[in-house]
């Protein structure tokens, strides 16, 4: 049964965070999900600092609050400074999680979080702690990575045709009265959410590895978003059973072993659509 509460975790986080890097990867900015789900460590820390709880709320908060003043940073660099927006990226993520982590072993005592837990994740203690809730027991992960799930879900079909737009002509977008920058922000801060949900349970790898893989695969299958969420969908448990599988033949790392599956899932799909090209 502790298998089946692994693979549903990773299932629910690929497919989350799948369905945002989906949009990610059509405004081209698929290593955004890179740097918001490091840089919003120090949002997380300080939230924790400031409120004395480890209680979602706070630290969802704390996340989206550092999400969004990553992407402010990077878009002001790249912009006002005249630099590539890579390297805005690049540098702007970097500072924000190093000073993640200088908070993390300077408060690591009183945050009660660890550096390793955040960038690696342990799938393999998710069964450990669970709650019943309408007469069903599950561990807590899954029931909050459902709550996320179904949030994403809300977000993304409601948000869908105004994202969509902007996401493939933002100029035109802009033109016809529609405010760009209102979609955008409100996509970095629905990333910020999945990501912090999604850290404890799987870690910033595997959160980046979802967010940037299943979307790139799906866009080399069809060109159509809902068939992409579709084939996203799909991969989420594909990567998610063949990870779990792989890490009990090897005795390795649960999340690493879905983050290699992700990837030949990929190399495949490369390779059958360049060969039928």
């Amino acid at each position: 049964m502790d298998g089946f509460w692994i693979v549903l975790t990773g299932f629910l986080v690929a497919s989350s965070t799948g369905m945002l890097g989906n949009l990610l990867l059509l405004r081209k900015m698929s290593m955004m999900g890179d740097a918001l789900s490091h840089a919003v460590l120090p949002g997380i820390v300080i939230a924790y600092l400031i409120s004395g709880s480890r209680a979602s709320f706070p630290l969802l908060i704390g996340a989206i609050i550092m999400g969004l003043l990553t992407t402010f940073l990077i878009h002001f660099f790249s912009n006002k400074g005249k630099i590539q927006g890579d390297a805005a990226m690049g540098t702007v993520f970097t500072f924000l999680f190093a000073i993640g982590i200088i908070l993390v072993t300077k408060y690591a005592g009183q945050a009660d979080i660890d550096a390793d837990c955040v960038l690696h994740g342990e799938l393999a203690f998710v069964p450990l702690q669970q709650t019943s809730y309408f007469g069903i027991t599950a561990p807590d992960a899954v029931w909050t990575l459902l709550l996320l799930f179904t949030f994403i879900q809300l977000v993304f079909w409601i948000g869908y045709k105004g994202w969509l737009l902007t996401s493939f002509n933002s100029e035109f977008a802009a033109s016809i009265g529609i405010k760009t920058a209102i979609w955008h922000y409100s996509l970095m801060a629905a990333t910020s959410v999945a990501t912090v949900v999604s850290f404890e349970s799987v870690g910033a790898i595997l959160v980046i590895a979802f967010l940037v893989v299943p979307a790139a695969t799906a866009y080399l299958i069809t060109k159509d978003l809902k068939r992409m969420v579709v084939v996203i969908i799909i991969q989420g448990f594909l990567n998610s059973f063949g990870g779990y599988m792989l890490s009990n033949i090897l005795n390795a790392s649960i999340s690493g072993s879905m983050a290699v599956i992700s990837f030949v899932g990929f190399a495949i799909v490369f390779l059958v659509t360049k060969k039928e090209g």
